[in-house]
């Protein structure tokens, strides 16, 4: 295939959304929200963006598997700030989940031979967790294994890295991750990596390094997507500017609602609809209401002021903060939050370019309405409630996440006959 019709091919394909069974315009008119909402998950129930149960596993039973019942993890101990866990089978069924990128996420951590050994580790619980369940769990390879696995009425799955410490700066972890059945990478997490800035550190690298284009174009070449939540803006525009397949953003929302250096900035949006990527709006409470976000940040200042108060007194500072908290309740997100980020990109680069992703069971706190993954439809039939109609709910729901997993593979196949990106280890 000449390199024209090879380009148009793929640029075909990252912009294809799913063909299904919709309803006229006329039936939605007498349908209501809730039905619109009900219809559209039956027909692409959701493949949601980011889910951290494996990091919970591991934080809760320290990876044994032995006394969970993932059916129902309501009584699964209890996490210190988090209370019960976000995600088991009941309700991911309840919620209308059909697939899920389950991130194998270990802490930002300078030791990238301990972060390596700890995703390994990840990636181990997590398919143990899938082979115990298997009539409702199945990790997939590929586009068209979940695309079977959710026909056969399973929650299929794949695994996706959070923060490239997990490679140990080393394409040759890289590819053997991709062996093991990742199929993202998010490219930092809360701190730089030796080779790319993330968009909570100071930045270092002004972007990419050398060795960053390289990991971009390493994980275009195997099939891995590039997935630039975290980042920073300067990586996420030399990701795009090199990229030759979609990327997404994991979870995260719009910078042009609630300044929040985790969201995407409108600067960035048309290069990310440029390369047909997605943005997979999160949940994440201060990254969705700008009160939360406020409240987030006034804390964090009176907690510094009280620690440089009572420096040998640490009882004492945890006390103020406590006294403060009492004083300065934070308000809550709630399920309008989330859809309003959904308008905003949707109005900033359209519908084709909009995900889903909870973070559930990586986060402290939730929207009202949106406690854990049982309630994916409430928040479908607010949009509904909002003018969405069934197709359009159903690429927000699965159809721009499949599109684009779908590419990425096009695009690796494309590049089969390509040679490994080789550099020298030390």
């Amino acid at each position: 295939m000449t390199k024209p019709i090879l380009c148009a091919s793929i640029a075909a394909l990252a912009l294809f959304t799913i063909p299904a069974v919709i309803m006229p315009a006329s039936a939605q008119q007498t349908k209501s929200p809730e039905a619109i909402a009900a219809a559209a998950l039956k027909a692409a129930p959701v493949f949601d963006g980011h889910n951290d149960v494996p990091w919970t596993l591991r934080q809760r039973t320290g990876n044994v598997l032995r006394d969970v019942d993932f059916h129902d993890t309501t009584e699964l101990g209890r996490h210190p700030t988090r209370g019960v866990m976000h995600t088991d089978l009941r309700r991911l069924r309840a919620g209308g989940v059909g697939a899920q990128y389950w991130s194998v996420y270990v802490p930002s951590n300078v030791n990238e031979q301990l972060a390596v050994q700890q995703t390994v580790e990840q990636i181990d619980v997590m398919r143990r967790l899938a082979a115990r369940y298997p009539k409702d769990l199945m990790l997939a390879e590929n586009s068209a294994e979940l695309e079977k696995a959710m026909k056969a009425g399973k929650i299929a799955g794949m695994l996706g890295i959070e923060g490239g410490q997990s490679i140990g700066s080393s394409l040759g972890v890289l590819r053997e991750m991709y062996g093991m059945g990742v199929r993202y990478m998010t490219l930092t997490h809360s701190k730089n990596v030796p080779w790319a800035d993330s968009g909570t550190d100071a930045p270092v690298h002004d972007g990419l390094t050398d060795f960053g284009v390289l990991v971009v174009r390493e994980m275009n070449r195997i099939g891995m997507i590039v997935d630039l939540s975290h980042v920073s803006e300067a990586t996420m525009r030399d990701a795009l500017a090199e990229s030759k397949a979609p990327v997404i953003f994991s979870h995260s929302s719009a910078r042009g609602v609630t300044e929040h250096p985790r969201n995407v900035p409108d600067a960035v949006l048309p290069l990310v609809k440029a390369n047909g990527g997605i943005v997979m709006i999160t949940f994440v409470p201060g990254f969705v209401n700008a009160g939360v976000r406020a409240h987030g940040l006034m804390r964090t200042a009176e907690e510094a002021r009280l620690k440089a108060q009572f420096p040998e007194k640490p009882v004492a500072a945890t006390a103020g903060l406590a006294e403060w908290g009492k004083a300065n309740p934070a308000p809550r997100a709630t399920i309008s939050d989330v859809a309003d980020h959904i308008d905003y990109i949707r109005k900033m680069i359209g519908i084709d370019h909009i995900g889903i992703a909870g973070d559930y069971d990586g986060i402290d706190t939730v929207p009202q309405g949106l406690e854990d993954v049982s309630t994916y439809p409430a928040l479908f039939t607010e949009l509904a409630r909002r003018g969405y109609p069934q197709a359009e709910l159903m690429q927000i729901s699965n159809g721009n996440a499949l599109r684009v997993l779908k590419a990425v593979e096009a695009y690796a196949a494309s590049q089969k006959d390509q040679p490994v990106i080789e550099t020298a280890v030390k």
